[in-house]
């Protein structure tokens, strides 16, 4: 047990040996180290580093197992070119090691790689395995309700158009809106044919189109349909009844995990629809969901990293951030604040967190780029903190080519210095975002570490089975649920001392809109 293991990704050497009860620990994981020191200046399969670190290609799993319909099982691989091909994998992974550890201390990523991603390997490894039960029944129940509905606007979408036609098809679709209906705001394609994209739908739905908005709202059901009731009943796991979706720990430039196979972090809770596919993710029998989120996370990392005391102020008093921001930014007072108006700040709010433009955020709050700008810069102007936080950010990105967040982990900035003017705008607004979704991705992953460590030290008799951006969903005795919610709440919150409170929301349901 003492002796160290290194393997590349290796939460899939874990995973292949669960079933067996065998835990691999302490261990090293050479992707990993990969990750935190580069980013996504580059891959980190195996392959890839090989040839970039040791200049070796290594031998690919088709030439072991050959392709198309002469392709055969690795079970029959002659054992001695299977030992080639696996002994290699050892062999390079070592090398890796000893080429990517070193790099650790004076890069500083020694912690983001010793104390978030390195103990975050066997928790997701184990989510992975547990999976979440899904009910076949009410994803074929929605299937059916959906499937009326598209068929039903379909048909109002014809009579509007005064004939048939592909809805789904861009081609037919720009016809019927560009020619037929002699609609303003249309561009063509490289091709020559007229975009029907979501953004252009969207601009022309916002004029008031009634027919765009049965367009959208029949795309929106279709996507529904087929990426989710439809092809969740095909990622069901026989034997387990469970969607065992795969969380990739080495993708995204700001430490986020990814899903895929399924991906159930994009299930849309923005619609009424949307929401109701979560209810098809369920208990076992006898057990609740338990679903815990940071409240307004990014918000408050603005406030604490910019160190925007107005607002770390309201944060610990609980006042409600939108209204006193429309109110610091209009001059409004708080008593005589509108929904429009807190509508508006929230927009703003949001708009900075994620670098929008003055053109982005006039689409939200459909006024003209010239308004919209003049709010951005009301804002800045009330808030001088968070545009000296803005300026260095753009700054480090400038002189390194990536920015840290709060635990030190790098976000690469691609573009910062290109010469274009739009992409190079892009790339300092990703800048100021990058350093707060950071932390935030920081942050969940120390608290699945410190409420994993809580539920192994108490023995409590639940488990961690999807993390979900800011949102920890879990799996819990029905009778015990309530207290658990309250545990894992606490860890949360405690995951980190800053100036103002961290804040967590959990609650139990017996399906996972239930507990959201």
């Amino acid at each position: 047990p003492s002796l160290l293991k290194i393997g590349h990704n290796i939460k899939f050497d874990l995973q292949m040996l669960m079933p067996y009860g065998v835990q691999i620990c302490p261990l090293d994981d050479t992707m990993l180290m990969s990750y935190v020191l580069d980013g996504t200046s580059h891959g980190h399969g195996l392959d890839e580093l090989a040839l970039t670190f040791c200049g070796h290609k290594m031998i690919s799993y088709d030439e072991v197992t050959g392709t198309g319909k002469g392709r055969i099982s690795f079970a029959a691989v002659p054992l001695d070119k299977a030992c080639d091909y696996a002994a290699e994998d050892a062999d390079f992974t070592l090398r890796l090691y000893h080429h990517l550890k070193p790099r650790l201390a004076p890069e500083k990523m020694t912690a983001v790689y010793e104390d978030i991603e390195r103990p975050l390997v066997d928790i997701i490894a184990r989510m992975e395995f547990a999976g979440i039960k899904v009910d076949p029944l009410v994803l074929r129940s929605l299937s059916q309700t959906f499937g009326v509905k598209i068929v039903a606007l379909e048909g109002e979408i014809h009579k509007l158009a005064g004939h048939t036609f592909n809805v789904g098809s861009p081609k037919q679709l720009g016809t019927v809106l560009f020619d037929e209906m002699g609609l303003s705001g249309g561009t063509k394609t490289k091709t020559g044919e007229w975009s029907t994209s979501a953004e252009v739908l969207e601009d022309l739905a916002v004029q008031g189109h009634s027919f765009v908005e049965k367009i959208l709202e029949w795309r929106h059901l279709s996507k529904l349909k087929s990426t989710y009731t439809e092809a969740l009943q095909e990622a069901i796991n026989p034997a387990t009844g469970r969607v065992h979706t795969s969380f990739s720990m080495a993708l995204t430039n700001t430490g986020r995990l990814s899903s895929s196979d399924p991906n159930l972090q994009n299930i849309p809770i923005r619609t009424e629809e949307g929401r109701l596919i979560r209810t098809a993710f369920v208990a076992e029998e006898g057990h609740l969901l338990i679903s815990a989120d940071y409240s307004q996370i990014e918000l408050r990392l603005v406030a604490e990293m910019a160190g925007i005391e107005v607002l770390k102020q309201a944060f610990r008093s609980g006042e409600d951030i939108h209204a006193l921001t429309a109110s610091q930014v209009f001059g409004i007072p708080l008593d005589q604040m509108t929904p429009d108006i807190r509508r508006k700040a929230k927009a703003i709010n949001f708009g900075i967190i994620y670098g929008i433009s003055g053109f982005g955020l006039a689409k939200q709050l459909d006024c003209s780029p010239s308004e919209a700008s003049a709010y951005i810069k009301q804002y800045l102007g009330r808030f001088p903190e968070l545009s000296a936080f803005m300026d260095l950010t753009k700054a480090e990105a400038r002189d390194n080519g990536f920015v840290r967040t709060l635990y030190g982990r790098k976000c690469m900035i691609a573009g910062i210095h290109d010469k274009n003017a739009a992409r190079r705008n892009f790339a300092e607004r990703q800048a100021i975002n990058a350093p707060l979704q950071g932390t935030a991705a920081d942050l969940i992953k120390m608290a699945m570490i410190r409420v994993n460590k809580m539920i192994e030290e108490e023995n409590l008799p639940v488990r961690l089975l999807l993390q979900v951006h800011d949102e920890l969903v879990l799996e819990g005795p029905e009778n015990e649920a309530e207290n658990l919610a309250k545990k894992i709440k606490a860890a949360m919150e405690s995951v980190a001392r800053f100036s103002i409170p961290l804040v967590a929301d959990a609650k139990c349901g017996k399906n996972w809109s239930q507990a959201h």
